[in-house]
């Protein structure tokens, strides 16, 4: 983990102009600690030593004043700029973040856990507020203040300059040394979390399932055993914290006792003045305490480094360049997949292998065959979602040629109504309840509330929820994923009857199945089984 990784910079460019200001406060910064140390040398010598007037110390102690008041308004405005920096920088993160998700597409979504990309876009981006309110700010400072205070120590007393010289490179050395060490910790702490977030939402998900068939005790210990990682692996982090801020002031502390020694003995021995001896002596402390702070806030913040990397690795993803052409196909122009073949991992053979059909308008076609033959990634080279290793799709479609019904749909918190007209924010009432009625959900109010992932309703309730979803879009292509499963027959009947009337209106409907209804209600069936049109 870099201290300040450029990538920042380019990926919140809003935050820029703020940092920028970080850098002039810093050096503002080491400028008001050294005129407050010349200033209290100056009134304590003067007072002791120099038996300065009245009027000249009055001067002093007024200009001590307005120094340590100025001192204290630069660290409010720091502050104030670090918090702006912050929030451009996260929103717009976060803004990059879900973009380049969205871009990357659902064939890169299913090789990453949904819970740990939702940890990542909330409380990864959001650990980045420390790094930009705490660490960022004393960053700065541990570059402008350790060498102005130097460079004046150095012309003061060159004796004391070449003693903090040689003992200042010790406290970032260690500080980098032990960096290394809690990146590990916390990239171990961050995959834990990920881990967990994930196998929760997995567990809470298919609670009553587990219920039934008596599992809940075991995924029980399972949590309970990724949390116990989760904590070893925060405790390690925080005793490496512990440990390396003790480090990091005894080398302080060591550094300003030698330079206080041999300060000590040259004044004893007559060989240093006073007001020199008290203005090296007064900014010693100076040179070590921004760094000191630093390698403190840096494990405060390894959190946010650790997730700002993962956030980079997502925005770096090459995006798949995709064959859609800018223009809309007007039907009834054909939709032709030829030879479609798509490779998977760890199988030996494609699915679908050599896939070949049309989508015409006013026509029902329903692709049919056994489990893992293809089906449903055949519909996602039709999307645009997966990219076939064989065969085209011609002409290339924009995507809103399609409405698509998912073998999983998703719905989500709000009314069912909203999730209705998730496609078409804004529909008339009268519309989205005559999509519903076309949908077979008349059972369902359209004011009822559910919850995520359609809680609160039937599997075929869901199922239905989506198609009236599809159907109020109004696209020239009806890509179904299973419409009927989980529907009783009657709700079946009434969902054909719809799926025939959206044909006989000019729409091409394609209908994955393996139900024998929809088979039957087919102008056209495809069986990737055998790759071949059977009517």
């Amino acid at each position: 983990m870099r201290p300040l990784d450029p990538r920042l910079l380019r990926y919140a460019k809003g935050a820029a102009a703020w940092i920028g200001a970080l850098a002039a406060l810093g050096v503002l910064t080491a400028a008001l600690v050294i005129a407050q140390a010349q200033l209290l040398a100056t009134i304590i010598a003067g007072a002791f030593v120099d038996k300065a007037t009245l009027g000249t110390l009055r001067t002093a102690v007024i200009a001590l004043a307005a120094v340590s008041a100025a001192r204290a308004l630069t660290a409010w405005a720091a502050e104030a700029a670090a918090h702006r920096a912050s929030a451009a920088a996260t929103s717009r993160l976060r803004r990059r973040l879900l973009a380049a998700v969205v871009g990357l597409g659902p064939s890169w979504q299913r090789t990453r856990r949904t819970a740990e990309l939702a940890e990542l876009a909330t409380t990864g981006i959001d650990s980045l507020d420390g790094y930009f309110t705490s660490y960022l700010p004393k960053l700065i400072l541990a570059v402008a203040v350790p060498l102005a205070v130097l460079a004046r120590i150095a012309t003061a007393d060159p004796v004391s300059g070449i003693t903090v010289a040689v003992t200042l490179p010790l406290v970032p050395v260690f500080g980098a040394l032990i960096g290394i060490a809690t990146s590990k910790h916390a990239r171990r702490r961050w995959q834990a979390l990920g881990q967990l977030a994930h196998h929760f939402l997995d567990v809470v998900t298919g609670l009553p399932t587990l219920k039934v068939f008596g599992r809940a005790q075991a995924q029980r210990d399972q949590i309970a055993k990724v949390t116990a990682e989760y904590r070893r692996a925060t405790m390690a982090t925080l005793r490496l914290a512990f440990l390396s801020s003790l480090a990091l002031e005894l080398i302080a502390t060591m550094s300003v006792a030698l330079v206080a020694t041999e300060i000590g003995l040259r004044l004893a021995y007559g060989d240093l003045g006073l007001r020199t001896g008290l203005l090296v002596l007064i900014l010693a402390p100076e040179v070590y305490l921004p760094l000191r702070a630093v390698g403190a806030q840096f494990h405060a913040t390894a959190d946010g480094l650790t997730a700002a990397q993962e956030v980079f690795t997502v925005l770096e993803t090459p995006v798949p360049q995709t064959t859609v052409t800018p223009r809309e196909v007007t039907l009834p122009e054909l939709i032709t997949v030829d030879r479609v073949s798509v490779r998977h991992e760890g199988r030996a053979e494609p699915a679908p292998h050599m896939a070949s059909l049309t989508i015409a308008p006013g026509c029902i076609t329903v692709v049919t065959g056994p489990s893992g033959c293809g089906k449903t990634t055949l519909l996602s080279c039709i999307l645009g979602f997966t990219r076939p290793d064989a065969g085209s799709i011609s002409p290339p479609c924009p995507p809103d040629t399609y409405a698509w019904l998912p073998q999983d749909p998703v719905l989500f918190a709000g009314t069912v109504a909203d999730n209705i007209s998730l496609g078409r924010p804004g529909a008339p009432p009268a519309e989205v309840e005559a999509a519903a009625r076309a949908a077979a959900l008349d059972d369902v109010p359209l004011d009822r509330m559910i919850g995520d992932r359609g809680t609160g309703l039937s599997a075929g309730q869901r199922r239905r929820v989506a198609l009236a979803r599809a159907l109020l879009v109004r696209r020239p292509v009806l890509l179904l994923d299973e419409p009927t499963a989980g529907l009783d027959a009657a709700a079946e009947r009434r969902v054909l009857a719809t799926l025939r009337e959206q044909a006989r209106a000019g729409r091409a409907v394609l209908v994955v199945s393996h139900h024998p209804a929809v088979i039957d209600a087919a102008d056209e069936v495809v069986d990737l089984d055998r790759t071949a049109v059977l009517s």
